[in-house]
């Protein structure tokens, strides 16, 4: 497996490519299909070497600040990224506010998730300063509405974009003699995951879905689909905190 700067190298190079104005909007998203398999493949890689003894990686839990505006949608963009990345999210609200969210999962797979997440959110906040809705089929429609579904949007096409790279990753993961598959490797993290989050959450009901009118939902998935999947930080050892 590839070492971790050569691994944020190639990550580099990818998207670089993809933002290169000469290339095709074809050509980028296929960049940024591989970076994110890349990616991908480096939390498998993770997996594999806790799971033969090699690393230690333990299951514990990050809280990741929130703020207005929007922050019951920022909250389901972290939890479309935490999700493919076999984590839970607690989320912690005021009121109508989200205040925070409690990501739940093994300490690499944390380290995905807040990296991606931090990237992922300043694309989608500095698009969504630009956004409006003009030429849109409801008339009066307010500013606030179209950005919600915006985002609701973004984080869609986040979630599957994350779902295949993670999925194609375990699958083509070439087994290693005498070791279980990826695919097995993963299944268990899994289960280890939802089983000590039950043991600590299980209590807590789910919230109801929300109702969302807007029409900017395509507006927002269609820029989801081509965002960075960039971890720049990914070399970085950072030290997952615990909830206080």
């Amino acid at each position: 497996m590839p070492d971790h700067d050569t691994l944020l190298a190639r990550v580099r190079k990818l998207l670089a490519k993809a933002e290169d104005p000469a290339v095709t909007e074809a050509e980028a998203e296929s960049y940024n299909t591989k970076a994110a398999e890349l990616i991908a493949r480096y939390g498998i890689d993770q997996a594999l070497l806790a799971a033969s003894g090699a690393t230690a990686d333990e299951i514990t839990q990050i809280m990741i600040p929130l703020d207005n505006p929007y922050s019951r949608d920022k909250a389901g963009l972290l939890t479309n990224i935490a999700h493919p990345l076999r984590c839970r999210a607690l989320l912690h609200r005021l009121g109508q506010s989200v205040t925070a969210v409690t990501v739940f999962g093994f300490r690499s797979d944390l380290e995905r998730t807040e990296l991606l997440y931090t990237s992922l959110l300043l694309q989608a906040t500095t698009q969504l300063t630009r956004v409006r809705p003009e030429n849109r089929v409801f008339a009066g429609e307010s500013l606030a509405a179209y950005r919600r579904t915006w985002l609701h949007g973004f984080s869609g096409a986040v979630y599957e974009r994350l779902r295949n790279s993670e999925d194609t990753a375990a699958r083509t993961h070439p087994a290693a003699a005498g070791h279980r598959s990826a695919e097995l490797v993963i299944q268990d993290r899994t289960a280890m995951v939802k089983q000590a989050y039950d043991e600590q959450y299980g209590d807590l009901r789910s919230a109801p879905p929300r109702r969302l009118s807007g029409s900017g939902y395509l507006d927002g998935h269609s820029a989801g689909e081509r965002a960075n999947l960039n971890t720049t930080g990914i070399t970085g050892r950072r030290r997952a905190l615990p909830v206080r």
